[in-house]
């Protein structure tokens, strides 16, 4: 599906959301707190509000198939959302496919940050997206109640950033989809860069750059083996300490680093975070590394995700999925929703097994689990 066509859409209209429906969610009983039974706890939701996608990334999509799974109405996922909230979630991460193409968006934002933790707290409420139509939406999902966001960007370059997309003029839409984010106030503002040796790891230098002067926090992400085709291997991933070493010995022929280089290792903000962080001397801008196939955390794992047809994946590598929503359209009750979910994440797996013998890929690539 192009881009242009995509956008002629009017994502952020849709029919008002009922009001009760956020007093209705905000109503459900507490139970006890989502916990595996490795001890981890679970307070990490992800929800896929959408199948589609508006490009066709080498790396994640063949590009010959869109859409493959169907996606629910928005006051369905509202549901299945607040149940997660009463079982302690606190973090709820909207993601796709594409979830700036899903009509209702922000008024499913603005139903979610009426929702309050088991402490009584707002919830964490973030979007990960391609940025494609961020520039237009950014200031009215700020408005609705979105604390952040996360826009997925592959290369500075606009020809390698084209070549990866396969959709023109995307280099900058995205651009100007990260401005419009940060005048929003959607900080700390992330932008995830997934690297393929030979492909886009030409990109490290340049995106360090790009994380002082745009004053964004710039991920670098191991490529994983959650492609549509059978591109991975283990020689394509860039690791994290050549990211690092990579970008410690550019100072010398770039201007615009001298000074502030070597990176210097911050501490996490919390046990279960995926990225290692690093800032630079003048505390200008932050590059992290997410590693997990060199330097896997799932030990402190806190995640848990629901696709875009309302199945429970307890693992992005999980060869098995759990059909919440169909219990749901069946007349399950929330406590028998609740139960359900817990019996669930109680048999979370204690890692993945990316590299090791007899390792399969997950039965869905990432475009249709939800980043």
């Amino acid at each position: 599906m192009a881009a242009a066509s995509v956008s002629d859409r009017t994502p952020d209209v849709a029919p008002n959301l009922a009001p009760e429906l956020a007093s209705d969610l905000a109503a459900v009983e507490p139970a006890p707190r989502l916990t595996d039974s490795y001890g981890r706890t679970i307070h990490d939701l992800r929800v896929s509000i959408t199948d589609r996608c508006n490009y066709k990334c080498v790396y994640c999509r063949t590009g010959e198939h869109g859409a493959q799974y169907p996606e629910l109405e928005i006051g369905e996922y509202l549901r299945l959302i607040g149940l997660f909230i009463s079982l302690g979630i606190t973090k709820v991460r909207l993601t796709g496919g594409e979830p700036l193409l899903r009509p209702g968006l922000v008024d499913m934002v603005k139903a979610l940050a009426r929702l309050r933790t088991l402490s009584g707290e707002p919830l964490d409420l973030a979007l990960t997206t391609n940025g494609h139509l961020l520039e237009s939406l950014a200031h009215p999902l700020k408005a609705a109640g979105l604390n952040r966001i996360t826009v997925s960007m592959d290369a500075v370059d606009p020809a390698v950033f084209e070549r990866i997309t396969r959709i023109p003029g995307s280099h900058a839409a995205v651009l100007a989809g990260i401005r419009a984010a940060r005048a929003a106030g959607l900080t700390p503002l992330k932008v995830n860069c997934v690297l393929l040796r030979g492909f886009n790891d030409d990109q490290i230098e340049a995106f360090a750059r790009f994380a002082r002067d745009e004053e964004v926090v710039v991920r670098f992400i191991e490529f994983m083996p959650l492609e549509e085709g059978r591109l991975w291997t283990p020689e394509i991933v860039v690791p994290l300490k050549e990211i690092v070493a990579r970008i410690n010995n550019c100072a010398p022929g770039s201007a615009a680093l001298a000074g502030v280089l070597p990176l210097q290792e911050l501490p996490p903000r919390e046990s279960s975070e995926t990225a290692r962080r690093y800032g630079f001397a003048d505390g200008r801008g932050e590059i992290g590394i997410i590693a997990p196939v060199t330097q896997a955390f799932c030990g402190a794992c806190s995640r848990v995700r629901l696709t875009s047809d309302g199945k429970i994946r307890t693992c992005l590598f999980s060869q098995v999925e759990h059909d919440l929503y169909g219990r749901m359209r069946a007349g399950a009750g929330d406590e028998e929703l609740r139960a359900y979910i817990v019996g669930v994440v109680e048999q979370k797996e204690a890692r993945h097994h990316i590299g090791e013998p007899g390792f399969l890929k997950p039965s869905r690539s990432m475009v249709h689990i939800g980043g």
